[in-house]
């Protein structure tokens, strides 16, 4: 297997200025409409980059749970090797890969923490199971053997069996706050197509095409 050969031509629609609204969280929705119709398995998965102390770079997947004018919003345990990452520097980045439309979304921004009441409210929304996995999970940190997890999801299970599982104090929520976001639409013979919205300091958005 030779990865040097492993090639293909993008050639689906391009991307022009006049194709683009001026704001681009509206872009970005309709950028996200598109791809939950185009069937695209886990459209709301995004991979986020920090910078952790000693300026390490580390990636991981997350989920999109909301997005407005305000920004991006993730959940995770809040002792989490991204967490920690995020709180000794909260500038991020967000990347979506949606390659069977061959487009990625970029975002740059930074990171704010949710108030307990947003975090709260989401909680209860969440399946009863993935409340107790959020309970029986020591996020980033050593574990034995998988059992350990499965015993300790059990233990909480009969634990909270009755009412509603209450939001751990190590678990919440943060907003991506962007000041860059860029669009990329993949092109024949690599000429891609790339657009980046840039938050002015009177919080207008410039919008300039880039060199793919």
């Amino acid at each position: 297997m030779e990865l040097e050969d492993f090639r293909r031509e993008y050639l689906q629609d391009g991307l022009e200025r006049e194709d683009l609204v001026d704001d681009p969280i509206q872009q970005f929705e309709r950028w996200l409409s598109q791809a939950v119709a185009g069937g695209i398995t886990d459209p709301t998965a995004m991979v986020l980059a920090t910078v952790e102390a000693g300026q390490r770079p580390w990636q991981r997947m997350v989920l999109l749970k909301d997005v407005s004018q305000e920004g991006f919003v993730f959940y995770t345990n809040l002792e989490s090797r991204k967490a920690h990452a995020m709180a000794e520097n909260p500038r991020v980045c967000l990347q979506f890969p949606w390659n069977v439309l061959e487009r990625q979304v970029i975002v740059g921004g930074r990171v704010e923490r949710l108030s307990n009441l947003e975090v709260t409210r989401y909680f209860l929304t969440r399946p009863r199971e993935s409340q107790l996995a959020a309970w029986a999970s020591a996020q980033s940190r050593p574990i034995s053997a998988r059992a350990v997890l499965e015993e300790k999801f059990l233990e909480l299970k009969n634990k909270f069996s009755r009412g509603e599982v209450p939001l751990p104090s190590f678990w919440g929520g943060y907003r991506v706050v962007p000041d860059e976001i860029e669009f990329w639409q993949g092109g024949a013979h690599r000429l891609h197509d790339r657009f980046l919205y840039t938050r002015q300091d009177d919080l207008a958005w410039s919008i300039e095409r880039l060199s793919p």
